[in-house]
């Protein structure tokens, strides 16, 4: 299936050069002369090498279609997560690597999208937006609040977040999975 380089997202699968990549992280650009382009790193699938590369929004890109099933995270042990089918039951075992940096975001019957590629596990898919608890966050420093201005804060599972100032330790926030940002305040 033929897409445009602007179309590519996080997560999808390409075959570029004649191998097979996974696209890790994106950055969307737009200068101020010329068209503009998708700045991506790509991670080959087979060797794990990585790639940057630069896609104009008007350049044709092969995505490879990927077989996807909604998986339950049962327990972690060590480096390895136990995952179940939703459909047909079975336990997978994924090691961290394949999970990738968003494997501190994973809790306890946590309902994933797990790709597969001719039966081999490519990678996870985290729901777009989690619910966490902040642990500990900076005072609000005077006069910062006339402006929009952030401050940091730390999540329970230890990922350092910029949060507004009304946000205090024991808050908790709606966290975007991919890009780790704060998104609002959990209802």
């Amino acid at each position: 299936m033929k897409i445009n380089g602007n179309e590519l997202r996080i997560g999808m699968l390409i075959e570029h050069n004649g191998k097979l990549w996974t696209a890790c992280k994106l950055q969307h650009v737009k200068p101020g002369k010329g068209g503009a382009y998708v700045q991506a790193e790509l991670k080959e699938i087979k060797t794990g090498a990585k790639l940057n590369e630069r896609f104009r929004s008007d350049e044709s890109l092969e995505r490879i279609r990927l077989d996807e099933e909604d998986c339950q995270l049962l327990f972690k042990d060590g480096d390895l997560y136990t995952f179940m089918n939703m459909s047909t039951f079975d336990q997978l075992q994924i090691h961290r690597d394949i999970i990738g940096e968003s494997a501190c975001f994973l809790q306890d019957n946590m309902v994933v999208k797990i790709s597969m590629y001719e039966g081999k596990i490519i990678g996870v898919v985290l729901p777009d937006t989690i619910v966490m608890e902040v642990v500990e966050a900076d005072a609000v420093v005077k006069g910062q609040t006339a402006a929009s201005s952030y401050k940091p804060a730390v999540l329970e599972n230890g990922v350092r977040i910029l949060v507004p100032p009304h946000i205090e330790s024991g808050t908790k926030i709606v966290v975007n999975t991919s890009d780790v940002s704060y998104v609002e305040r959990a209802k």
